[in-house]
């Protein structure tokens, strides 16, 4: 399980973490955490938790059983190209827009925004993503789908047409 929230900053990444931990450990999973600007270091060292520093997201992501994160467009993408199951930890800006939009496609079993974090919705939504596998193989269709698109090819086609 892999749970980072980007460019995020918290004012109390202790107690996230905390929650974070507790719903692993209710989930029966373990999870690498990411620290990034969210603060979040670890706290007190445990089996459950490994700290990392930047890491590619192309590399790490597809070892993973799911995905939680703050639903940035960036991170929602690699996500995707992945193929794994997302649990989305909205802030602000377009992120709800993305853990929405991950639900309507069937590759989350729902968002629990930030504000609205608790223990229980955490690892509920952790069960649900990494023990029903309608996500993982939603997630798996997309992924094919996501790396069968060339994207920029099809803007540098456009842009003629725009100037």
């Amino acid at each position: 399980m892999y749970v980072g929230l980007g460019s995020r900053s918290l004012p109390d990444p202790d107690a996230a973490l905390s929650v974070v931990r507790e719903s692993l450990r209710r989930a029966g999973l373990r999870g690498i955490v990411q620290s990034g600007w969210a603060g979040l270091d670890g706290g007190e060292a445990d089996d459950r938790i490994l700290t990392i520093g930047e890491v590619p997201h192309e590399w790490l992501f597809p070892h993973m059983a799911a995905l939680v994160h703050h639903c940035g467009a960036g991170t929602t993408a690699a996500g995707l190209r992945a193929g794994v199951p997302t649990v989305g930890l909205p802030v602000l800006a377009d992120q709800p827009f993305w853990a929405s939009r991950l639900v309507e496609v069937g590759v989350s079993p729902g968002a629990v925004p930030l504000r609205h974090l608790s223990t229980d919705r955490l690892a509920d939504a952790l069960t649900a993503a990494t023990r029903d596998g309608r996500y993982r193989r939603r997630a798996e269709e997309l992924q094919r789908i996501v790396r069968a698109e060339d994207g920029a090819g099809r803007v540098a086609e456009a842009l003629p047409s725009l100037v």
